[in-house]
């Protein structure tokens, strides 16, 4: 009988050992397949991030051609001051006395 338990014993451990190997397996198998989901996760980021950097140039540029733009508009514009001045100095002169003032 003594022997039948240590047969018994000897398979029950060499069943654990199967089970052990297995479960190890299956958490291998897990971890590889979160590592590939992973990195396919990385490769949509950069990609997504290399768009953006696109963008980001492509902007950069449209913000430089726009401050080009209104930097030569504001050297063509000419000072107005002495132009309002002599205005306002003719309409002092000129505008009849019962007259409303002008609204700017």
């Amino acid at each position: 009988m003594k022997l039948w338990k240590y047969i018994l014993g000897a398979i029950a451990f060499v069943g654990g050992l199967f089970v052990l190997n297995s479960s190890k397996k299956k958490t291998q198998q897990e971890t590889d397949l979160k590592l590939k989901e992973n990195e396919r996760l990385t490769e949509q980021l950069k990609e997504a991030a290399k768009k953006v950097e696109a963008a980001k140039e492509e902007t950069k540029k449209e913000i430089s051609k726009a401050k080009k733009k209104t930097s030569t508009t504001k050297k063509q514009i000419k000072d107005t001051t002495s132009a309002k001045k002599t205005a306002e100095n003719f309409e002092k002169k000129y505008r009849k006395r019962g007259r409303p003032k002008k609204k700017a």
